[in-house]
């Protein structure tokens, strides 16, 4: 085996005995994005406002929230519940042609968050910010990452599954080659696990892998 792949298997191993599990810090939830054409101010100050819009729909679990009275206007200072935002690019194929695709990703203050949803009255019950239907259940699954090739892309996929607000915890089971089996427990089904993980990492490659054991096949999206 060449030197770099035994010093990348190393490198996972020490990773994986440092990290056997660990407990979300939940994020996910709290982050919307939204195309943009450029990174000028005006149009992030208006991409951050539909990106807002998202998570108060995925807060509240209403389509229709943004109607109801002031939280129009809250969206509007979207500026101001912001916690961090960075831009995405990928290539997608337009009619035969590559073109190239930017996109805002932000995420937004959990507390602040939360006490917008209960000022506007968009919680269930008098707790926290209402959570959706769909996190009421929950699961274990196991899914195969590939494509990781340095202890750098594993901290990033741990991280990245960690602070997502739909896994409670994320154990690393076994690793082989460049790919390495992760247990997740999960609050909700796991499609909308695997919906969520586009906003990382991350990648779905697919969701119905006919591999037993296995519930997903994932990969890790190069910097």
């Amino acid at each position: 085996m060449p030197a770099a792949s035994l010093r990348c298997l190393a490198a996972l191993a020490l990773v994986l005995s440092l990290l056997p599990a660990l407990s979300r810090a939940g994020t996910s939830l709290y982050t919307g994005q939204t195309p943009v054409n450029s990174q000028a101010d005006g149009e992030r100050a208006e991409a951050l406002k539909s990106a807002l819009a998202q998570v108060v729909i995925k807060l509240s679990g209403d389509s229709a929230a943004l109607t109801r009275p002031g939280v129009a206007k809250a969206v509007a200072g979207a500026e101001r519940y912001v916690q961090q935002y960075q831009y995405t690019q990928d290539v997608a194929a337009d009619a035969g042609q590559p073109q190239s695709r930017l996109t805002l990703v932000a995420q937004f203050d959990r507390d602040a968050v939360d006490q917008l949803m209960r000022d506007l009255g968009l919680v269930h019950g008098g707790g926290d910010a209402a959570q959706p239907a769909a996190e009421v259940q929950s699961g274990t699954y196991r899914v195969w990452v590939s494509g990781v090739n340095s202890a750098e892309d594993y901290a990033r996929i741990i991280g990245s599954l960690s602070r997502n607000e739909l896994v409670r915890s994320v154990r690393a089971e076994q690793a082989r080659g460049d790919g390495v089996q992760l247990k997740l427990d999960v609050n909700g089904p796991l499609p909308r696990l695997l919906e969520s993980l586009n906003l990382g990492p991350v990648r779905v490659l697919n969701a119905k892998p006919p591999v037993e054991g296995v519930d997903a096949l994932l990969g890790v999206q190069q910097q």
